[in-house]
């Protein structure tokens, strides 16, 4: 059985080889793939090392991502491909692909999901196992937890070099305090301050039964994707300073 911990540490070790930004311009203005081809001119550029690139990592979890960003031989091929790794009892947390379809293989362990596509469509849940994958809609809305005590990896295809992540609690968030306080049923600007800033980023750890079962506490969350702020989504001023003492508050109490 391999090593989850030690595939993410190779990772961490390894740092970031980023692609440079005018061979991708050129690969993106090269009329054929036979153009293409010869931009790319060493056999190795066709090649992903997974553990060259830089890791997402939060409290719940690594995503080791490849896409047209750090592999320019994907331009015009309609595809990238993120390995993650969930660690016990942590969640992929509710996000979409505006861009892409997403098939997720199990690669050990299990994961429980869910999906809404849209407006009237009925929530989809599964429990998928080692050796088992599942689509997950493009634009839909959807979710990966482990509701184990072990680490569980997974391998996502997307069918776009660009697949885009909106992870949705931040982003939702993120609009003006007193728009999200209305769409909420008047739940008050305050409360909703308060809330986002509590909102962790996006591999999380996930429900409070398997953290209980598991003997995990909920500590250690960094929240570094919050929506940045500018004139049109602004805090009240009386609220701009409050929430980093939530946050410290927050962590204390952890």
């Amino acid at each position: 059985m391999f090593s989850l911990k030690l595939l993410v540490s190779l990772a961490v070790a390894a740092g970031a080889l980023a692609a440079p930004a005018d061979q991708i311009a050129s690969l993106k203005s090269a009329p054929t793939q036979n153009d293409r081809i010869k931009i790319l001119d060493k056999d190795s550029d066709f090649v992903f090392n997974f553990f060259n690139t830089t890791p997402a990592k939060s409290a719940g979890g690594t995503a080791l991502n490849a896409n047209v960003a750090n592999f320019p031989a994907l331009v015009g091929n309609g595809l990238a491909m993120t390995l993650g790794f969930l660690e016990p009892c942590g969640m992929n947390t509710p996000h979409t692909h505006p861009r892409a379809t997403e098939m997720l293989y199990v690669v050990n362990g299990t994961l429980t999901t869910g999906m809404i596509a849209e407006n009237g469509a009925r929530f989809v849940f599964n429990k998928i196992n080692t050796g088992s994958a599942q689509v997950f809609l493009q634009g839909s809305i959807h979710y990966q937890q482990n509701e184990l005590c072990d680490p569980v990896m997974f391998v996502a295809a997307l069918n776009n070099e660009d697949p885009g992540v909106e992870s949705i609690a931040q982003r939702y968030f993120g609009l003006p305090p007193d728009v999200v306080a209305a769409s909420l049923g008047d739940l008050g600007v305050e409360n909703v301050v308060w809330i986002e800033s509590q909102i962790p980023d996006n591999f999380a750890l996930g429900r409070q039964e398997c953290l209980d079962r598991c003997g995990i506490k909920r500590k250690g969350q960094t929240s570094n994707q919050r929506q940045p702020r500018v004139s049109g989504n602004a805090l009240p001023d009386h609220m701009a300073s409050m929430t980093s003492t939530w946050q410290a508050s927050t962590t204390k109490a952890y």
